[in-house]
């Protein structure tokens, strides 16, 4: 979802804008609608008018009819037509007494030759508007031949047009989008180690400018990239020569304690380039094309052989069904160094690994560590000066952790020091 977070702000401002143009040209159709329903039963005055004259002074039907033709109105005379309009006609408005009995109360006033109360209605039926005027006297239909429905095509036109124009704008947004979308997805494909990709694209826009700026970052970081490479090979390279020269010529010195003294030194920089190579090779690693299915005894055991410790050393509480998708150098790496420094710093010189709520775990009876885990794992930090440790152990470990989506934990119980891959 949150990947399409702009598609879908885009996508809801739509359906907001449409449901906001429909209601308003729903409420605008309505009163427009009314307001020449309005306009229109004006003439039921015309009509009545014409009707009270009739029946007061009780003109024959003929002047009746003539005068209504002047006004185009014309009398419904089909009784068959006349049920029609009024039992399936749509009453637009209505005017008078709502019951009729009203009327026939005033049915004196008739006597009197003065028609004062009428019920006038005007329907509409086949698209036509007809007027029915009701009195004690009795009722008349009159079809207004001038007089059509409303008919809302302009309203229609219009809505249409911005809904059209809401609808185009929406595909234009979509359309500058597309740049956007495709940059996200190189900037995917550089982060899982294309370092090739290029994020240039054509255009004057501020996503042009925005790729143009990361293809400039890119280069700059590709270069840097390859002048650390260079840099660390090149060292490492030239460090391992005098090393060996060094340890060879250890052995022409006079005593056996300036040989053992120096052939501890010389072998203390030469694990420490190996260390620098390996960390190398972690902060540099851009894919997992090496990463594969391991069965966790089998890496346990390289581990274990890696560290050169007799077995006895270690209690395995794993499950041979146990399995990890990982770089297998790299992680035998890091139990390896949890399996040193386990016994290192062990009262009784003893690791047990096990497995506890599908996470690795190291145990070891000692002293509680006396600073918190975030210290360890920075490099060239240790506990004990003392010790034959460079301080890159645990923060090699936390490297390739890393690069396997895991993290270094570390909890104190009992006179247990647990490490935990979790």
């Amino acid at each position: 979802m949150r990947k399409h977070a702009v598609l879908l702000t885009v996508l809801f401002a739509l359906i907001v804008t449409l449901v906001i143009i429909s209601a308003v040209f729903w409420e605008f159709y309505k009163l427009n609608k009314q307001q020449y329903i309005n306009h229109i039963f004006t003439k039921y005055s015309v009509i009545t008018q014409i009707y009270r004259e009739h029946m007061q002074k009780e003109n024959v039907n003929i002047l009746f009819e003539a005068n209504l033709a002047v006004y185009n109105f014309k009398i419904e005379k089909d009784v068959s037509e006349q049920k029609k309009v009024l039992k399936k006609g749509k009453i637009l408005k209505r005017k008078g007494f709502e019951n009729i009995n009203q009327l026939l109360r005033n049915e004196e006033s008739f006597s009197q030759k003065v028609v004062k109360n009428l019920r006038i209605t005007m329907l509409q039926y086949s698209y036509k508007i007809f007027f029915y005027i009701q009195s004690p006297k009795g009722y008349i239909l009159i079809h207004d031949e001038d007089l059509k429905p409303y008919r809302p095509w302009n309203m229609f036109y219009a809505y249409a047009i911005i809904i059209l124009i809401v609808f185009i704008s929406f595909i234009l947004i979509l359309q500058r989008l597309r740049p956007l979308i495709r940059l996200r997805k190189k900037i995917a494909q550089y982060g899982n180690g294309d370092m090739n990709v290029s994020f240039q694209t054509n255009g004057k826009d501020e996503i042009a400018l925005i790729a143009t700026e990361m293809e400039n970052t890119r280069i700059k970081i590709n270069n840097l990239l390859e002048s650390r490479t260079l840099f660390l090979r090149n060292i490492m390279h030239e460090l391992k020569t005098p090393i060996a020269k060094g340890t060879i010529a250890t052995q022409m010195l006079d005593t056996q304690k300036q040989r053992d003294r120096f052939s501890s030194i010389f072998g203390r920089l030469e694990s420490l380039v190996g260390e620098f190579a390996l960390i190398e090779e972690v902060t540099s690693l851009n894919d997992k094309s090496d990463f594969k299915e391991y069965r966790l005894v089998d890496i346990i055991d390289g581990a274990i052989d890696m560290a050169m410790i007799d077995k006895e050393s270690v209690t395995i509480w794993v499950s041979s069904s146990e399995k990890i998708y990982a770089n297998y150098r790299l992680y035998t790496t890091a139990i390896k160094n949890m399996i040193d420094n386990g016994i290192k710093y062990s009262v009784d010189k003893h690791i047990k690994i096990v497995m506890i709520n599908n996470e690795l775990c190291f145990e070891s009876l000692g002293e509680c560590i006396k600073y918190p885990l975030s210290y360890y794992i920075e490099p060239f930090t240790k506990d004990n000066p003392s010790k034959n440790s460079f301080g890159l152990g645990l923060y090699l470990v936390d490297s390739i952790l890393k690069v396997h989506d895991e993290v270094l934990a570390h909890e104190y119980d009992n006179g247990v020091n647990r490490f935990i891959f979790a």
